[in-house]
């Protein structure tokens, strides 16, 4: 029976439109044109660019890739850097009704082309530091769909380089028309972008996202970080790492900077927020201990108070310590592609602030709790798929359920099916839950380590590892051991210069871990990272000779 709230009341033009993250720059560019959008460079040399000018030229590459035949749910890719193209990219693609497909600039031409053809893409802008690997993918396509390839011609790019597309990008942006009338998708759950997991045990999965899901999750970052209005955001992070977690479209609805970057060395980062006056970045734990490790004299007169986001290994006592001591603002959050980078903050509170840094470090080492417009994460028994109790030490899986979740996998239903299963989005990553909500990932599960029918969270060893005061970087996997089926590796990146031994390493693990966590062998050199900085934990199971060397 029709309620009386439903009869006669549909949902028409007046009272309903579609979300999208693309009506974020029309009002942006409506409200502050002459704002600030993007700059890229320091000095002279520095491009600036006002929010008109910026939706302008998005809707000149919207009506652009119109008349070159692209329209509703065509792929177009992009191998960029952290450049003003590769935002103009983020709404000039959805506006014409595409999918924006961001490679990543570190893989190998193989796979390039693979995604290629996968995603049926029907043009590819590339920049020239990237033309030699993308021409060497172009000759290993198996499809003979025709690809339109577009060369950017970025001025602060001085290294080799060759012309591998029919025409250049500001050439392609004058063939269209900067009043292009583009429109909002007739449903928020068409496809906004086309994002590969970084898989290497076969071929990677295409994830694909929504315009309501990237619409949510870009409003959840302003939330979760109380970002201000007209924030100035350093692109340290790969636009192309789940459409830079969002933050393009984030920071369109902030009528923030773009701060571009091309090349992320803390020189580079240092001065560009000096001159820029950045007052937010994202990074991996990587980026951030690369500042907090950096010279004294690099860090001299840095802007007050900037906010930085991690996402992936948890901040360790001396990275918060660091970050303390440059006067930066330190935010935890965790996520995986398929939740369009980060789902879930370690919200602070203020009496944390008073404890040891030793104990905050504890606290702010959790993975945290939802974002605010994602419905529920929770730590699940994935065989029940019950909640697991809430006391810190029984665990379960992560699963997500809500608006910030991909839509699928791209061709591929069973593993769709399976990620999906039972209602909720399985992470695969193993975690237990607090008596507050918080959650703490205690490993993947393929990571945990079974020693003499023991299991051993390598998370934990590496969270002792990174206590000590000469570890830059760590990782803990499974090495095979005739005795106990296997123990614990460690791999330790150290800080320069200094000159701990394997046998300081155990020392300091016995402090801190039972003797069967204890890493049996200790390997030092530096660690095996993905273009984001996530450490390949596939690579050491390799050289520790595991049975399972492989990550998907």
């Amino acid at each position: 029976m029709t309620s009386m709230f439903d009869q006669d009341l549909p949902p028409n033009s007046a009272n309903f439109a579609a979300m999208s993250p693309l009506t974020f720059i029309e009002r942006t560019a409506q409200v502050y044109p002459n704002r600030l959008a993007v700059v890229h460079g320091l000095g002279a040399q520095t491009l600036r660019q006002t929010w008109s000018q910026t939706y302008d030229r998005c809707r000149q590459l919207a009506s652009a890739l119109t008349q070159a035949g692209v329209g509703k749910n065509d792929t177009v890719a992009v191998m960029l850097p952290n450049t003003p193209p590769m935002v103009e990219a983020h709404f000039g693609v959805p506006m014409a009704g595409a999918v924006l497909n961001a490679l990543n600039t570190r893989l190998d031409p193989e796979t390039v082309a693979f995604m290629l053809d996968h995603g049926e893409a029907k043009v590819v802008i590339v920049d020239p530091e990237f033309s030699a690997t993308l021409n060497k993918a172009l000759a290993l396509r198996q499809s003979q769909r025709p690809l339109l390839v577009i060369d950017v011609l970025d001025p602060l790019y001085t290294g080799p380089s060759e012309r591998i597309g029919v025409i250049d990008y500001e050439a392609f942006l004058a063939q269209g028309d900067p009043q292009f009338a583009w429109a909002l998708p007739e449903n928020e759950w068409d496809a906004i972008a086309l994002n590969y997991t970084s898989g290497t045990t076969g071929n990677p999965k295409g994830v694909v996202y929504h315009h309501r899901g990237a619409t949510t999750n870009a409003i959840s970052n302003i939330l979760e970080w109380d970002m201000p209005k007209h924030a100035a955001y350093l692109w340290t992070l790969p636009m192309f790492h789940c459409n830079g977690w969002c933050f393009p479209w984030t920071l369109a609805a902030r009528a923030g900077v773009n701060v571009c970057l091309r090349r992320v060395d803390a020189q580079s980062i240092f001065d560009m927020m000096r001159e820029h006056q950045v007052t937010h970045y994202c990074g991996a734990p990587i980026v951030h201990g690369l500042l907090v490790n950096a010279p004294a004299a690099m860090k001299v007169g840095l802007p007050a108070g900037v906010k930085a986001m991690v996402a992936g290994a948890a901040p360790p006592a001396s990275m918060i310590e660091g970050m303390e001591q440059m006067g930066f603002d330190l935010t935890h959050v965790y996520g995986l592609t398929e939740v369009y980078g980060p789902a879930t903050v370690c919200a602070k509170h203020e009496d944390w602030q008073q404890l040891p840094i030793g104990e905050r470090a504890r606290l702010n080492a959790r993975q945290g709790v939802r974002y605010h417009l994602e419905r529920e994460v929770a730590v699940l028994d994935p065989e029940t798929m019950q909640a697991v109790p809430h006391d810190g030490e029984t665990m379960g899986e992560i699963m997500f359920k809500g608006n910030i979740a991909m839509k699928g996998y791209l061709k591929n239903p069973k593993a769709t099916e399976e990620a999906f299963a039972g209602g909720w989005f399985h992470s695969g990553d193993l975690a237990v839950q607090y008596p507050d909500g918080y959650i703490k990932i205690k490993d993947r599960s393929k990571d945990i380590i079974i020693s003499g029918g023991e299991n051993i969270s390598s998370i934990e060893v590496e969270d002792v590892l990174y206590r000590h005061p000469d570890v830059l970087a760590a990782a803990v996997v499974a090495k095979p051991d005739a005795r106990w089926g296997e123990t614990p590796c460690a791999f330790v990146e150290l800080k320069v210069g200094a000159q701990t031994t394997a046998d300081d390493i155990v020392a300091h693990c016995k402090l801190h871990l039972a003797g069967f966590k204890v890493p049996r062998a200790v390997v030092f050199g530096e660690l095996p990272k993905t273009s984001t900085g996530k450490i390949q934990k596939f690579e050491l199971r390799k050289q520790a000779g595991s049975a399972v060397a492989i990550d998907v």
